[in-house]
């Protein structure tokens, strides 16, 4: 029995041992003791947003032609909790905003008290600064007293801007960007028609000129 016992327990030292042997070589290879960012984070998606392309897109100005003062009714549904928008509307939460669109930040409701940070802003309310506010209000003026979180989509701040503005009216839209001029594929250089040379003296230049038999003159050379 003791032969057992100790030829157990060689094995079972013999393999305590190779097990610590085994973890010192993938610690010092393969550094297994040490936790290690990838060199590199992965394959790149294609058509994954990158950080920021949020704001990747048609131009306001181009939203604001394009878009839809009825959808933006619809959208509007949101803020009726605290505004009203009809002409001699109550102020509730928030103020009135019938003909808010191009009027003074902070300044439009008569007698509303707004907080100190949106009454001292200054500017009016043009397409760029209701964008910005309706897009965050807290970025807009960080002491506001709207606890409304903002609109992320573009089309949407458009929309309900255009709704607005047809209700009290406001400064003309702005016009957007002219697309820009697509320059010709390589493809439609080659494949097109070749544009005539200059001609010279009758003939067109690079030509090569035919062959004069000895005796005859020609333009720059007397007859022998």
């Amino acid at each position: 029995m003791d032969d057992r016992f100790n030829t157990t327990a060689g094995w079972v030292l013999f393999a305590g041992i190779i097990a610590l042997g085994l973890s010192a070589v993938s610690s010092r290879v393969y550094h297994a003791d040490k936790a290690e960012l990838p060199e590199e984070g992965g394959y790149p998606i294609e058509g994954a947003a990158e950080e920021g392309g949020e704001d990747a897109g048609p131009s306001l100005a181009t939203l604001l032609a394009t878009g839809d003062a009825a959808a933006g009714e619809k959208i509007f549904a949101k803020c009726t909790a605290c505004h009203t928008i009809a002409q001699g509307g109550p102020a509730g939460i928030g103020p009135n905003l019938y003909g808010v669109v191009g009027a003074g930040i902070g300044k439009h409701a008569a007698g509303f008290a707004y907080s100190s940070d949106l009454a001292g802003h200054g500017g009016n309310w043009d397409y760029e600064s209701l964008d910005a506010w309706l897009k965050s209000p807290r970025a807009f003026a960080a002491g506001t007293k709207m606890s409304f979180a903002g609109l992320g989509n573009p089309a949407d701040r458009a929309n309900i801007i255009l709704y607005m503005r047809e209700n009290g009216g406001g400064p003309a839209l702005p016009t957007p960007e002219a697309p820009a001029a697509e320059e010709p594929a390589a493809d439609a250089v080659l494949d097109g028609a070749v544009p005539a040379t200059e001609t010279l003296g009758g003939e067109a230049a690079g030509a090569v000129a035919a062959p004069v038999p000895a005796g005859e003159a020609t333009a720059d050379k007397p007859a022998a």
